[in-house]
């Protein structure tokens, strides 16, 4: 395979490279700040010479909370640039969540807001490794007790003078979700970043004429590094008000608009978009949705409101995250694109894993320059095979132009005699139904099947079971909509238990916390 462009440049290369292209440019915005690209380079370069003169360099790691701001931007590049390792925080972490992240990755430094660096006090104690809090946004100069400001420490700071990181060196440490189990820590190295970088502004079309507007609740890098590949601006929406996103993407100019699903959901049935359509001088190219799976329904409103493609991608942690994706121009309906440059995928069987041909189901498999050096603590990659292709878990078939269509997780599937039934396929088709607000598909263990299908429902305060105190409304809706749902499902996906709850478990991602379900589900049948 050969090498992507600009292989050799470290992360922060890119943003110096950038830099030097169109120095007054301007690289970041929010509703209060312009930085251009010399002075987000020049912060980072005062953050790279304050870590350096305080010891930190190469084998260091210092955790980065990875907040829709500047200042992330600019500690995330000054880090690599002092040849140290970012450690992803993730601040809606609850404080066991910080402590595993911080104490697994033996974060020495950690540069936070204020809200965040409060609590990391809090758990500091068991943290032996971590001698330093650092306060990113210290409001009106004052830090919390035990943190130190950054505006102080880089007051004086020269700018880095010392080697650049090799591109095999590891860049950072990202943390799984942990869906599956305890998150796990990603190494990914300068190359697997810069590498992602490309391959995204490739994909997304970005140029130094673009303008992304990230309306998301934390910066994430793929966006961070692809907009400083392609030379573009970018905006960062704080207002957690889609509507609002829209002003902001027209007063800005915005061509790409980067959203959640939760949000873009939110944004379709907002009442305000359906009676006064889009805000006027809004000349976006694309909605680009990332993290989940978008409802095909959403899309649809969306794209009939802004009169633009709602285009969906595929990744994961463990491939910086970028995979696949659907294109502006060029999209098919129900898959999540084709390969990224200088990326292959194989579908393999599940039991036998031989490659298998277009529109057969089996595990997506990936192989490409962004797939991570391994998982912190593991010595060699897990989950690769002798070819280099990394197994992602997932259960998908590629159509016969290479586009991928997602069934499943792995760790999701389950079987009915020996039929794959799909929690997600069954979900979707729940939440057509206009009285399903949302929903959770499971199995439930049974010895003559192996499982059955149970729905845990979130009904719509319109669904029509008010004033019934006896709870026989809410069965009745439950069974109209298992009904309907039925009439378009498998046999082996018939819905056989259903039952109404208040909210479905999510991680911050908006990815259903399904194991926990499945532990509640099987405590119960074993009663």
């Amino acid at each position: 395979m050969r090498d992507t462009p600009y292989s050799d440049l470290p992360v922060d290369g890119l943003l110096r490279r950038a830099a030097w292209r169109d120095p007054d440019g301007t690289a970041v915005r929010t509703a209060t700040r312009v930085l251009r690209f010399a002075e987000l380079d020049a912060y980072a370069d005062r953050i790279a010479g304050w870590l350096s003169s305080a010891g930190a360099g190469r084998g260091t790691r210092v955790g980065v909370t990875h907040t829709l701001t500047p200042e992330f931007a600019a500690a995330y590049h000054g880090v690599m640039r002092a040849g140290a390792t970012v450690v992803l925080v993730n601040p809606l972490l609850p404080p066991e969540g910080l402590h595993h992240v911080l104490g697994t990755s033996g974060a020495e430094i950690v540069l936070a807001p204020a809200a965040t660096a409060a609590s990391l006090t809090r758990i500091a104690p068991g943290l032996p490794a971590l001698r330093t809090v650092v306060v990113v946004d210290a409001p009106h100069g004052r830090a919390p007790a035990g943190t130190v400001p950054l505006h102080e420490l880089i007051a004086g700071a020269r700018p880095y003078a010392g080697p650049a990181a090799s591109p095999d060196d590891v860049a950072c440490v990202q943390f799984t979700t942990g869906t599956t189990g305890a998150p796990k820590g990603v190494l990914l190295t300068h190359r697997n970043v810069v590498a992602n970088a490309w391959q995204t502004a490739d994909a997304h079309g970005l140029t130094g004429a673009s303008v992304t507007l990230n309306h998301l609740p934390l910066y994430h890098v793929m966006h961070l590094n692809s907009a400083l590949y392609a030379g573009a601006c970018q905006v960062l929406c704080q207002d957690p008000d889609p509507f609002a996103s829209l002003g902001a993407a027209a007063d800005a100019g915005a061509t790409h608009y980067y959203g959640l699903p939760a949000r873009l959901h939110a944004l379709a049935a907002d009442e305000r978009l359906a009676a006064g359509g889009a805000p006027d001088g809004l000349r976006l190219t694309a909605v680009l949705s990332g993290g989940s799976a978008l409802r095909p329904q959403t899309a649809r409103v969306l794209e009939e409101r802004l009169g633009v493609p709602v285009i969906q991608g595929y990744g994961m942690a463990e491939l910086s995250p970028l995979t696949h994706s659907q294109r502006p121009g060029r999209y098919r309906s129900g898959t999540v694109g084709s390969v990224v440059a200088d990326t292959e995928c194989r579908i393999v069987d599940l039991t036998t894993r031989r490659p298998l041909g277009p529109w057969s189901v089996g595990e997506v498999l990936v192989r490409g320059p962004q797939l991570m050096a391994g998982y912190l603590g593991e010595e060699h990659p897990a989950r690769v095979d002798a070819d280099g292709f990394f197994a992602t878990g997932d259960v998908g078939r590629l159509d016969d132009e290479g586009n991928l269509s997602l069934v499943d997780r792995l760790a999701d599937v389950f079987k009915y005699d020996n039929e794959i039934v799909s929690p997600s396929r069954i979900e979707r088709i729940l939440a057509d139904d206009p009285r399903v607000a949302d929903c959770l598909v499971a199995d439930w263990p049974d010895p003559e099947h192996g499982a059955l299908v149970w729905a845990g429902i979130v009904l719509r305060e319109d669904a029509g079971v008010e004033g019934d105190p006896y709870g026989h409304g809410v069965l009745d809706v439950l069974d109209a909509i298992t009904e309907r749902a039925n009439d378009r499902l498998g046999r082996f996906e018939q819905i056989r238990f259903a039952e109404a709850i208040d909210t479905v478990p999510r991680t911050p991602t908006g990815k259903p916390r399904r194991r926990a379900v499945r532990q509640k589900l099987r405590a119960s049948a074993a009663l």
